[in-house]
Formats: C-alpha cells, structure tokens, sequence
C-alpha cells in the first residue's frame, strides 16, 4: 500500500544539522495520519507521498520548511525577580509570569489560545533569557526518514484526524506537530 490521504503511516526519522550533527530522533517508530492532525512537516509529508513501506529518504529542509525563521522578537529578558526559585537553563513558560501585556507581547489572540512557550535559555544574578522560537527555528535540517508501514486509516481516526496510537512514545514527533502549527512556539 502507498501512502496517501487517509492511510496511516509508521516511520522512523533521524534530525541533522546540514554538517551532518545529529539533533533528535523519532526514538523507535511512530504512527501518524498522512496528511493529519498528527502527521508531519508539509515537505516531509509530500517526500513520502506516494511511496510504500521501505522508502527510505534524506530530505534537505530549508528553515521555511522546518520550523521557520529565527525571531528575535521572542527573545526576551526579564528580572529574574519575576519567576519562581530555583529557576534553571531548560525551564519553560507559558507566557511571563505577572506581565500586564501578555495577551499582545505572548502572541495571543482574543481567545487566550496560542499563548508563547518561553524557554529559559541564560541566567544572570538578577536576569532571566527567555526565548519562544522554536530550538531548531532558523536552522536548515536534513531529516532521514524511513517508511516502516502503511495501512488504511479506520474511519474513527479519519474523522478524528489523527492516528490511534497504542503508546505515548511520540514526544518528539508531538513537539514537531506542535512546531508546524506555530512556528516559533513550544508546546
């Protein structure tokens, strides 16, 4: 079977750098609606279109492609006095904590949905480095992936619009998901 619209996908994939720097990985194979909710990156998904379990592929990934430009206006620095102690380098944030202008400055609508991930990227004694792009933004990627399986969809996860998955090993393709709805945030 090849993979198309409405066929559910199994694949591993391994994330570069261009100089061949290993990033991240599926961690073992994971599951996704081709063309889904859950399914991958636009380019990705038309790479493996097509294409039928074994198809194994590098794809160069400009960062328009991947997880869009670097923004230096999700770069913040902030008192440090604003955030909970012990704070550390990795910690992350929906918005900032006691900010007046959240709603505008954290990129949310009207609604409160899409509020900004901000990760604690340097600490100094009295401030904090906060940064809402995503870790990979800016990047130019090569993705290996390989195509593990392909089946129908059940018409449960058509209509749900994502793949159901029987574990929740899939941290990193969420993280990708997630990126690919919002370039420049974390979720």
């Amino acid at each position: 079977m090849a993979v198309s619209a409405d066929t559910v996908v199994t694949v591993e994939f391994w994330i570069m750098s261009t100089d061949g720097e290993a990033l991240d990985d599926s961690g073992g194979p994971v599951s996704f609606l081709h063309r889904g909710l859950d399914s991958l990156l636009p380019r990705l998904d038309d790479g493996i279109e097509g294409q039928a379990a074994g198809f194994e592929q590098v794809f160069h990934l400009e960062p328009e492609d991947a997880f869009g430009d670097y923004d230096p206006e999700l770069l913040r620095v902030e008192p440090r006095s604003r955030f909970p102690e012990p704070i550390e380098i990795g910690m992350q944030f929906e918005g900032v904590p006691d900010d007046e202008d959240a709603d505008e400055a954290d990129g949310e609508d009207e609604d409160g949905d899409n509020a900004l991930i901000f990760s604690v990227t340097d600490l100094a004694e009295d401030k904090v480095v906060l940064d809402a792009n995503h870790p990979y933004a800016g990047m130019a990627l090569r993705v290996r992936i390989k195509v593990l399986a392909v089946r129908a969809a059940d018409p449960e996860e058509i209509e749900q619009g994502y793949a159901d998955e029987e574990d929740d090993s899939d941290d990193v393709l969420d993280a990708m998901i997630e990126s690919r709805r919002g370039p420049g945030t974390l979720h």
